[in-house]
């Protein structure tokens, strides 16, 4: 059968080769009544960086200053979104909360100890998102007083699969906010500000 078929040439790979990297150019700037998936991170354009659960949570946020990041979809022994790891867990209270609780030093602390479970986490429906505008996105971070928002897919055996990302300090920029902190409240303020310039 294979004798059909002729082999193609190889040759020798060179050095400093680089690879192919999945790539979505987002508008550089966006108005509130834009479609919501000129602000999106689409997952089957961009990989999102990923940590496993029982990583250490000195090791993830250096794998997110790594990759320029604020955010690590947490995943468990089996592959699943066990949760996500924001920059404000490892950074804000958390930390400090688990030790008090659990006793122990900083470098015992695991990504699963302070990420936020798939339990808690709330996502957007693509199909909704593929109808809505940039304004609705950030209306529904400011109400939820969150950095980023995930976006499902629907499975026809009722399963879900993360196919998308918003980030308020993505969208920001997008809007042409200078953002000076990584503060929640700052950045709502800076796109309020930039919104009534317009």
């Amino acid at each position: 059968m294979i004798k059909e078929y002729s082999a193609l040439q190889v040759i020798p790979l060179k050095t400093g080769s680089s690879f192919v990297r999945p790539v979505q150019i987002l508008p550089e700037r966006v108005k509130l009544s834009d479609p919501a998936a000129s602000v999106m991170t689409d997952l089957s354009k961009v990989s999102l960086v990923s940590v496993g659960a029982k990583t250490s949570m000195d090791s993830a946020n250096a794998k997110m200053i790594r990759y320029g990041v604020r955010m690590l979809l947490v995943l468990d022994d089996n592959e699943q979104l066990a949760g996500l790891l924001t920059a404000t867990d490892v950074l804000g209270e958390k930390p400090m909360r688990f030790l008090q609780n659990m006793g122990g030093t900083h470098a015992d602390i695991m990504v699963r100890d302070i990420m936020t479970t798939q339990r808690e986490l709330e996502v957007m429906k693509i199909d909704d998102v593929q109808h809505a505008k940039v304004g609705q996105v950030v209306a529904t971070l400011k109400k939820s007083n969150r950095q980023h928002a995930l976006v499902a897919a629907g499975g026809v055996d009722g399963k879900q699969t993360v196919c998308g990302m918003f980030s308020i300090t993505q969208i920001a920029r997008q809007l042409g906010a200078q953002i000076q902190s990584f503060e929640l409240a700052r950045t709502f303020a800076e796109i309020e500000a930039v919104i009534a310039h317009d």
